[in-house]
């Protein structure tokens, strides 16, 4: 019968077993496509960052390359300017103007025209001129032998003092040590009492006008405490000044002893500098004081510097405005003084052995006359 047996079956059968036939779905296609579009994408981001990758590290190797392969420019070295040399520190010249023209130091030279004295005129066996504004020696005879000062000691006392005091009002007693040490060594005196009670200013004037030596150690005790502590600071004092070689002090006022000594050069020196301290300067140029009054002395006491008295109506040449004399058997009669010249000049002059005052103020007068422009 072969197919026929169906060709014989009735409808009912194809409607009963027949079925309409199914669309198929795309839905797995189009998820297998968006699939493999991310998945193509992934592996291209990847190659792109694996190959931005290699880039740069050729990139670099290939700079680290450049970098050591560059040849090496040539650095010059400047080399450093030198140092400025530091410009010399100028000495400030702090004296008062009146010594302002003063050569500064306190050493001398003597120059081929320093002249040798030897007029029989003056009889000072010992004597020197100097030009303080040139620090040279004008005229001069055996002036660099060794002799006592006597009193002219007191200029280096007073400059001494004059550095060390603070208040001229201040007062100090004598005591009787200070009047038996000057009576015992027969010194010139103010005549202060035992007990009396003077003021700093008094002991001032009074070491230099009357040249007393109460004065001188009341003085010293007064700046230092004592008399030998005083002398300690004047060796300081000649020291600082660089004349500690040839001059070495034991006393404040003058008294003979081996080992007080100077040259007439140094006491030139020693004058010039107290002429640059204004108080002493001031003290040296006085040619009368009185003292304070004080119970002992109501009117005080008037003294005089016997040797500016003497000198100053006579002519010089100019003007003799400090001095200081002394005396002692071993060097006479002596006297160290400053004077301007009329023509403006500063002058100091020493000199040494001659048997009175009064032929030591006209030994020095002759020096000025002759030797001052």
């Amino acid at each position: 019968m072969g197919n026929n047996r169906y060709r014989k079956l009735d409808s009912s059968y194809y409607i009963k077993h027949s079925r309409p036939r199914r669309r198929r779905s795309r839905l797995p296609i189009i998820i297998g496509v968006c699939a493999a579009l991310v998945l193509v994408t992934v592996i291209a981001v990847i190659f792109l960052i694996l190959h931005k990758k290699n880039d740069t590290e050729s990139s670099v190797a290939e700079a680290s390359t450049t970098e050591e392969v560059a040849p090496v420019e040539e650095v010059q070295v400047q080399e450093p300017e030198p140092e400025p040399e530091p410009e010399p520190e100028v000495e400030v010249d702090t004296r008062s103007p009146e010594v302002q023209s003063f050569a500064m130091g306190y050493t001398v030279e003597s120059t081929s025209s320093t002249a040798e004295i030897v007029s029989e005129d003056v009889i000072s066996e010992n004597a020197i001129l100097i030009d303080v504004d040139k620090a040279e020696v004008v005229a001069k005879k055996a002036a660099d032998v060794r002799i006592s000062p006597a009193s002219m000691t007191k200029i280096l006392t007073v400059l001494v003092a004059a550095e060390h005091v603070e208040n001229l009002d201040d007062t100090f007693t004598i005591t009787r040590d200070i009047t038996d040490y000057s009576f015992s060594n027969e010194c010139s005196i103010v005549g202060f009492e035992v007990g009396e009670t003077v003021t700093v200013r008094d002991l001032m004037y009074g070491t230099i006008l009357p040249s007393g030596a109460d004065a001188g150690i009341a003085l010293a005790t007064y700046v230092a405490g004592s008399h030998e502590a005083f002398v300690d600071l004047m060796n300081q004092k000649l020291e600082e000044l660089g004349l500690s070689d040839t001059a070495h002090f034991t006393n404040c006022v003058g008294i003979y002893d081996e080992d007080h000594y100077c040259t007439l050069t140094d006491m030139a020196m020693i004058l010039k500098a107290a002429v640059e301290n204004d108080l002493a300067r001031e003290v040296l140029s006085a040619h009368k004081y009185t003292t304070s009054a004080t119970a002992e002395h109501p009117e005080g006491i008037t003294i005089s510097n016997w040797f500016l008295r003497r000198i100053e109506d006579k002519e010089t040449n100019g003007t003799v405005l400090c001095a200081k004399t002394g005396f002692v058997n071993q060097s006479g009669c002596c006297a160290a003084s400053y004077s301007i010249s009329n023509s403006g000049g500063h002058y100091i002059c020493v000199s040494a052995n001659a048997w009175s005052s009064w032929r030591c103020i006209y030994d020095q007068v002759d020096i000025y006359k002759t030797y001052l422009n």
